[in-house]
């Protein structure tokens, strides 16, 4: 999983401990920006929730999980320390896994393939904040949408499949990635950055990216055959709500029918 962004308000810390809760794992990869050095620059933010969330991460791993942080741009001040450990977490560059079917995928954050983050980072920042308003709005245009039973709706995701430039970006970026990952030989590659999740098969290679914590709550994780399967947890969330406000529902019309008679 990547672009969990903790330090940030529209960090979805309660459904990701909750993900964590139901899922474990031996090898666990955090693909960046798993917190957000930009935004705790410019104000500090740091509620218990995603302290909980760190423990939770640091409890896996003194059970023995195997814990991998793959520093971002929002928390490249992790890439001074490539090759330590932080209570079991080991900090590496990149990394290459090996499925139990025995494919080997590269696993890389990604930015450094965004030419905007390496050669305008001025200009990331700038894209930064609005994408921080972007998030403000959409939370209060899902509260009004909350008071009249609507689901849960994200903005931005919305404008990247409008606005053609992003688009267009989000494919070239896939592309690039691929064209990484057939140079050094690989099966497939993992990568995050720019919160798009996606499991797809491109040619030869497979093309993961792991999506984000912020807007659609998402996480790739591996069967014991070796399947990879991209998971909405935000989704799940809600449908789970939704069934047990319906299983609710039938249970109240049926109480009342039993009184009924006693009326």
């Amino acid at each position: 999983m990547s672009d969990i962004h903790l330090g940030t308000r529209g960090c979805q810390a309660q459904l990701l401990l909750n993900f964590l809760a139901e899922y474990d794992a031996d090898t666990i990869f955090l693909v960046g920006d798993i917190f957000d050095g930009w935004r705790l620059r410019r104000g500090w933010h740091w509620p218990q929730l995603h302290n909980d969330v760190v423990q939770m991460l640091l409890n896996k791993a003194h059970n023995g999980a195997s814990i991998t942080l793959i520093p971002g741009n929002h928390d490249e001040v992790m890439r001074n320390y490539l090759g330590t450990h932080f209570g079991g977490v080991e900090v590496a560059r990149d990394a290459v896994y090996v499925t139990a079917a025995g494919k080997r995928l590269l696993v890389t954050h990604g930015d450094q393939f965004d030419v905007v983050v390496m050669n305008a980072k001025w200009l990331a920042h700038v894209g930064d904040r609005a994408y921080n308003t972007i998030l403000w709005l959409n939370t209060w245009l899902n509260r009004a949408k909350r008071l009249w039973g609507g689901q849960y709706w994200s903005l931005s995701n919305w404008a990247k499949r409008q606005v053609k430039q992003a688009v267009n970006f989000i494919g070239e970026y896939e592309n690039v990635l691929i064209a990484e990952a057939k140079r050094g030989g690989y099966d497939g590659i993992v990568c995050g950055h720019i919160h798009q999740a996606a499991l797809k098969q491109m040619g030869d290679v497979l093309y993961v990216n792991t999506g984000d914590w912020v807007e659609s709550c998402t996480a790739v994780i591996e069967d014991t055959d070796g399947t990879l399967h991209l998971i909405d947890w935000a989704q799940i969330s809600r449908r789970r709500k939704m069934r047990a406000l319906v299983a609710a529902q039938k249970q109240s019309k049926t109480a009342k029918r039993k009184l009924e008679p006693f009326v």
